[in-house]
């Protein structure tokens, strides 16, 4: 199973930036996928969360707005877009899969860096 995240960096307060997460070694399809988010000293956090199908979305009241999650079930690949950044989206981004039932399995990325800043 790998979760692999690109697409963080640099960016000015006001920018935007777009994470993706490539999935492979599960059925992507049937997983609810995530990005959380952990900031120097403090908690991973839930930023955004996608059902399986793509049909809801939730979103943490500090990005609601400004993030956008999506997926691509053919591409086996979720996207965060992030527009109207701020210095305290400042964080190590992770993506993370979860499928409940029977058995659980949960995965998680190693994370990308977004620091937003002038």
């Amino acid at each position: 199973v790998q979760l692999v995240e690109s697409g963080g960096g640099l960016v000015q307060p006001g920018g935007s930036l777009r994470l993706s997460c490539a999935a492979s070694g599960f059925t992507f399809s049937s997983y609810r996928m995530s990005w959380y988010r952990q900031a120097p000293g403090k908690e991973r956090e839930l930023v955004a969360a996608i059902t399986s199908g793509g049909g809801s979305t939730n979103y943490a009241d500090s990005v609601k707005g400004r993030f956008t999650i999506s997926r691509d079930n053919a591409k086996n690949t979720v996207y965060l877009q992030m527009n109207s950044l701020k210095p305290e989206d400042t964080a190590v981004y992770y993506c993370n899969a979860a499928s409940w039932g029977v058995k659980s399995y949960v995965y998680w990325g190693q994370g990308t860096q977004v620091t937003v800043s002038s």
